[in-house]
């Protein structure tokens, strides 16, 4: 199948006060983090209904994240950025996931430091499937 759009819910400057670092004083406190989300989604639904219940809610997303970053009391910025996206597909419907996590008070000389990850939702069993079926048939051509 071609794929022909590419539609992205974006969420840009989310702050979030979390537990995070490694050092014993940086589990004794919280730090502010800067994330940024972009979601790639099918919103052409939502386009033609102008209907909220057909959105991907930036709303929800927003507080789950927050809450997951309070959750998590992650060390490693690593270990929470991947957290987050999985927690994102196993909730949301996205195929593709852009994700950053800044510590912006982490380093003077710079405005923040922190990780970018991108992240492609698992194939579900019926396109495993239908893929390994087309595999198979250009094998026997």
């Amino acid at each position: 199948m071609l794929h022909t759009q590419s539609d992205v819910v974006f969420i840009k400057g989310l702050k979030v006060e979390a537990v995070i670092g490694v050092f014993d004083w940086e589990r004794a406190i919280t730090q502010p983090l800067l994330i940024d989300i972009a979601l790639e989604t099918d919103i052409s639904a939502a386009a033609i209904s102008d209907d909220v219940s057909d959105a991907l809610s930036y709303k929800e997303v927003c507080d789950d994240v927050s809450k997951w970053c309070k959750e998590i009391q992650a060390k490693l910025l690593e270990h929470l950025a991947g957290q987050i996206s999985d927690k994102i597909f196993a909730k949301y419907a996205c195929q593709k996931i852009t994700l950053s996590v800044a510590k912006p008070t982490a380093i003077a000389q710079a405005d923040a430091v922190g990780v970018q990850i991108t992240r492609y939702a698992p194939a579900s069993t019926k396109e495993l499937a239908a893929k390994e079926v087309d595999d198979s048939q250009a094998n026997d051509a």
